[in-house]
C-alpha cells in the first residue's frame, strides 16, 4: 500500500496527513491583514476513498485533514492574523456535515477514528481562540446541518444569514439514528448554554431552526440580511481582531514538509521512530532528545524555525500518532521509549516555558505539544512506557510516560552491557505541574494522584533532580522497577498479557482510568459521546441493512428494534 493524498483513491488506502494550501481541493485560505478567511468549497469528486460524492459541502476525512493543516498554519505561519472567518464559497449552503454515504459504507474503526480526528480539529480551533488570540467566527451563509453546524459551534461567534430559508440543524437522531459525531450535543448545552428542553426539541427536529428563534435559543449569536451579510461579517471579524493581543508585525515560520522514511516495518523521522512488530501486535515508539544545545532565548527559537527541537519533535510525534491510529488499527499496544540527554531536554523546555507568556512562537509550541499529548491521551491503544539507562524521560518527555497506562523502570545496568555504570533516572520539572493539562483540566500528575495534595506537594519538592528507580517507586511515579535479571521476562509477560485481552474491553477500561476527576466539555465529547457513538455505530438500528444510515435517501423508512437497552 502507498500513501495517498487528497483525491487519490485505493481500495486499502494508507492515509497521509501531509497537506499544503497550494494543493487544497476543498478549502481556500486567504489572509487579509489581521483577518483570515477559510472558505469551504468541497470538490464533489474529491473523496478520500471511492464510493460517494461530497455533495452540498459535505465532508470526509480528507476535507478535515486540510482544515487541520490550515488551522496549524494560521497559528505558526501567520502570527499577525487575529481573527479567522469560517464560511462557505458555495451559494445557499454552508455545510451539510459528514458525508452520509461515507459513513454508511465505512468500516466501524474508520467511522470512529474519523469522528475522533474531527473532534480534535475543532478543539484546536477553540484552543486557538482561547490561547493564541486567533478568534474563529462562523459566517453561516446557507443551510447548515449536522457536522456543518458542529463546525460553526467550534467558533466563538456565529453569524447566520437571515433569508427565511437558511437554518442550523442537528438532524442525526431523527434522520440517521446516530448522534452528532463532533460534539454538537455537548457544545449546544455546555458552550452555547441552550436550555435542555430546547436542546431536546432542536436535536429531534430534522428541519432545524432559523431566524429569530435561532438567536433567542442561543444557537447563533446574530442574524444578518443577505444583502448586508458580507459587510456584517467583515465588521465583526475586524472587531474580534481588535480585541486580540496577537503581535501585529510578527513574522511567521514556515511549517516545512516533514522528512520521514517509511517501510513495512515502521516509519522513521529525525527525532521519532515507530517500529512495528505485527506478530506481537505492538509498536515501539521512540522519541529522541535534542542533539544540540538549547536555543539562545526566543530569538534563537525564531531563528531555528521549524527545526527547533521541541517544535520538530511535536510535529513528528503528532504525525506518527495520526498515522498509527488510522493506518495500523491492529497494532494495539504502543511501547514508549526515549533516548538522549535529560539535561538538554530540560534546557530546551526552559526556553519555551520561561518565554511562553511573552513570545508568540514559544506560546504556540507549548500549546501544540499540549494538544499532541491530549491526542495521545484519547488514543485507543494500550500505552506502556519503558524507562531504561539512556532514556531521557525528563520534564516535557516525562509527560509521555505519565500519559501511559503503565510505566516500568529498569533497576540495573543496560541489558546489553551489564558492566556499565549507567542507570535509569527520571526528572520532574515545572512541565509536569500544569503547562500541559489533560482534557479534564488537570495535569497528568494531578490525575494520577487525584485529591492527594500532600503527595503532590512532596513531588514538587523532588523537582529538578534525577530520581532513581527506588525513589520513583516510592513516589508512585512508576508501576514497577524490575532488575536487569527479570526485566526482559517481565516486560514480555506484560505485553503478551495485553495481547490476550479483548481490544474493545481494553479501550473502555483505559479511557475510564485515564480521565480521573472533574468532567469538562472536552472529556464529555471524547468520553460520553465516543462511547455512545461506538455502540450506536454497531447497532442494527443505525448500521444494519434496514437501519437509518443504510436507508437514508432511499425513500424507505428505517426498521427499528424498539427495545430500550
Amino acid at each position: 500500500m502507498t500513501a495517498i493524498d487528497a483525491g487519490e483513491t485505493t481500495d486499502s488506502p494508507v492515509v497521509s496527513f501531509d497537506r499544503h494550501p497550494d494543493g487544497y481541493r476543498h478549502w481556500k485560505l486567504t489572509v487579509d491583514g489581521p483577518v483570515a478567511w477559510l472558505e469551504l468549497d468541497v470538490d464533489e469528486a474529491g473523496g478520500l476513498v471511492p464510493g460517494y460524492e461530497l455533495k452540498l459541502n459535505s465532508y470526509d476525512l480528507g476535507v478535515d485533514i486540510e482544515l487541520y493543516d490550515a488551522v496549524q498554519r494560521l497559528r505558526f505561519e501567520y502570527p499577525a492574523v487575529r481573527s479567522v472567518v469560517l464560511t462557505s464559497a458555495k451559494e445557499n449552503v454552508f455545510c451539510a456535515g459528514a458525508n452520509i454515504r461515507m459513513l454508511a459504507g465505512s468500516p466501524h474503526e474508520w467511522k470512529v477514528n474519523f469522528c475522533k480526528f474531527t473532534n480534535e480539529t475543532r478543539n484546536g480551533m477553540e484552543d486557538a481562540t482561547e490561547n493564541s488570540g486567533q478568534t474563529y467566527l462562523a459566517a453561516v451563509n446557507g443551510a447548515c446541518a449536522g457536522g456543518g453546524y458542529e463546525l460553526a459551534l467550534a467558533c466563538e461567534h456565529i453569524v447566520l444569514v437571515d433569508d427565511n430559508s437558511s437554518t442550523v440543524a442537528l438532524p442525526e437522531v431523527p434522520l440517521l439514528g446516530v448522534l452528532p459525531g463532533t460534539g454538537g450535543l455537548t457544545r449546544v448545552v455546555d458552550k452555547r448554554r441552550v436550555r435542555k428542553d430546547r436542546a431536546d426539541v432542536f436535536a429531534t427536529r430534522s428541519d432545524g431552526v432559523k431566524g429569530r428563534t435561532a438567536v433567542e435559543w442561543r444557537l447563533v449569536d446574530e442574524l444578518a440580511p443577505r444583502r448586508e451579510f458580507a459587510e456584517t461579517v467583515r465588521r465583526r471579524a475586524r472587531e474580534l481582531a481588535e480585541r486580540s493581543s496577537r503581535p501585529a508585525d510578527a513574522k511567521g515560520i514556515e511549517l516545512v514538509p516533514l522528512e520521514r522514511v517509511e517501510s513495512a516495518d515502521g516509519v522513521a523521522y529525525r527525532h521519532v521512530s515507530a517500529r512495528y512488530d505485527r506478530a506481537a501486535g505492538t509498536v515501539e515508539l521512540t522519541v529522541r532528545g535534542p542533539r544540540e544545545d538549547a536555543p539562545d532565548g526566543p530569538a534563537g527559537a525564531h531563528e531555528q524555525g521549524a527545526a527547533n527541537w521541541l517544535l520538530a519533535v511535536t510535529r513528528e510525534l503528532d504525525d506518527a500518532i495520526l498515522r498509527l491510529r488510522t493506518n495500523e488499527t491492529e497494532l494495539g499496544t504502543w511501547v514508549l521509549r526515549t533516548e538522549g540527554d535529560p539535561a538538554r531536554v530540560l534546557a530546551h523546555e526552559r526556553v519555551m516555558l520561561d518565554n511562553a507568556a511573552g513570545d508568540w512562537l514559544c506560546n504556540e509550541i507549548v500549546h501544540y505539544y499540549k494538544r499532541t499529548l491530549k491526542r495521545l491521551d484519547v488514543t485507543s491503544r494500550s500505552l506502556i512506557a519503558l524507562i531504561e539507562p539512556g532514556s531521557c524521560f525528563a520534564g516535557v518527555l516525562l509527560e509521555l510516560a505519565l500519559a501511559a497506562d503503565r510505566q516500568y523502570m529498569l533497576d540495573g545496568p543496560p541489558i546489553e552491557d551489564e558492566d556499565s555504570d549507567e542507570r535509569a533516572a527520571i526528572v520532574l520539572s515545572g512541565a509536569n505541574f500544569g503547562p500541559f493539562p489533560m482534557g479534564n483540566g488537570l495535569s497528568r500528575l494531578e490525575s494520577r494522584f487525584y485529591r492527594e495534595d500532600e503527595h503532590l506537594a512532596w513531588l514538587r519538592r523532588e523537582r529538578d533532580r534525577e530520581l532513581t528507580p527506588g525513589e520513583a517507586v516510592e513516589l508512585g511515579l512508576v508501576t514497577g522497577a524490575p532488575d536487569d535479571i527479570d526485566w526482559e521476562d517481565e516486560i514480555r509477560l506484560v505485553v503478551e498479557g495485553r495481547r490476550s485481552l479483548s481490544p474493545d474491553a481494553l479501550t473502555g477500561m483505559e479511557a475510564s482510568h485515564r480521565f480521573t476527576g472533574p468532567e469538562t466539555m472536552e472529556t464529555k465529547i471524547f468520553g460520553r459521546l465516543s462511547a455512545w457513538q461506538n455502540w450506536i455505530f454497531n447497532r442494527p438500528n443505525a448500521a444494519g441493512p434496514d437501519g437509518a444510515l443504510r436507508r437514508y435517501g432511499t425513500g424507505r423508512k428505517a426498521v427499528f428494534d424498539r427495545k430500550r437497552v
